[in-house]
């Protein structure tokens, strides 16, 4: 047992890539699965709350993203092998079943575990998704954001997001944000592989594919006009397929409530009650 406050690290070799990670509290695990370009921070974003709640908190970077290495094969960055990799990590925790939550391409591997293995997941929540069980309609977006990323680092891949549309009340901060989290990575070139990969690859067969998961699932939508990428609409669209599924979302005028990590792991824990799963 780590002392409160304090995380135990992990470190797993899986499929060409190894994945570092770390363990905090004690109770009923919940997994944290981040998003594209994110890293294990990026998800409660440093809230103790679930901790503190009685919960064992399991974050670790998804490969080539953070402290995780690159794969030895760039083919690998795809959902498939994603969600093996969450497998791998509750694997070697000796964890048999967990709630997931999961950010944008988080929430997508965690949607893949659900369904591929039902048997593992206690409980989803399935944060900001985007994805709609197909490889991406925009693949020179994600090509470009590579391209800069690779060329000029953090700035050019800031660059190539082109944020000149954005609200000027916002651009300094989104700015700000985006350059604090791509220099968290290790290994930019091997996020940028990831970046071209990981578009191409889908984690479920299409959306009809959520009808047939069959876990307590929480969904939070945002509408945070600066993140056009996780548009409400999915969100909702989720909420009316997976059965029985819950969508909250922040009121108007509100901060995401997707960014808020203590609001955020308060609503994980009530959909936990909610089941009584908590």
């Amino acid at each position: 047992m780590s002392p409160e406050g304090t995380a135990e690290p992990f470190a797993l070799a899986h499929e060409g890539a190894t994945l570092q990670g770390e363990v905090a509290g004690e109770g009923p695990p919940v997994l944290l699965l981040h998003g594209l370009t994110a890293t294990r921070r990026y998800v409660v974003h440093g809230s103790r709350v679930l901790e503190r709640a009685g919960h064992r908190v399991i974050q670790y970077d998804a490969r080539a993203h953070g402290a995780s290495s690159p794969a030895d094969d760039p083919s690998t960055y795809r959902y498939e092998v994603l969600a093996a990799d969450a497998i791998a990590v509750l694997d070697h925790l000796g964890v048999e079943r967990a709630v997931l939550a999961g950010q944008s391409m988080g929430s997508a591997t965690a949607v893949a575990v659900a369904l591929a293995h039902p048997e593992r997941v206690r409980q989803l929540t399935i944060v900001t998704p985007a994805h709609r069980g197909r490889p991406s309609p925009n693949l020179d977006y994600w090509d470009r954001l590579a391209d800069g990323l690779e060329e000029g680092g953090p700035a050019g891949f800031l660059a190539a997001m082109g944020l000149t549309d954005l609200d000027e009340r916002w651009r300094e901060v989104v700015r700000t944000v985006i350059l604090q989290r791509m220099a968290r990575h290790e290994h930019p070139d091997a996020v940028a592989d990831a970046l071209r990969w990981i578009p191409r690859s889908a984690a479920f067969d299409g959306m009809e594919a959520l009808e047939r998961l069959d876990v307590p699932t929480l969904i939070v939508g945002s509408r945070d006009d600066t993140d056009p990428d996780h548009p409400l609409q999915v969100a909702e669209d989720y909420a009316r397929l997976i059965p029985g599924a819950r969508l909250v979302v922040e009121e108007p005028g509100e901060s995401p409530l997707a960014w808020r990590g203590g609001a955020l792991s308060k609503e994980i824990l009530a959909a936990l009650e909610a089941t009584g799963t908590a």
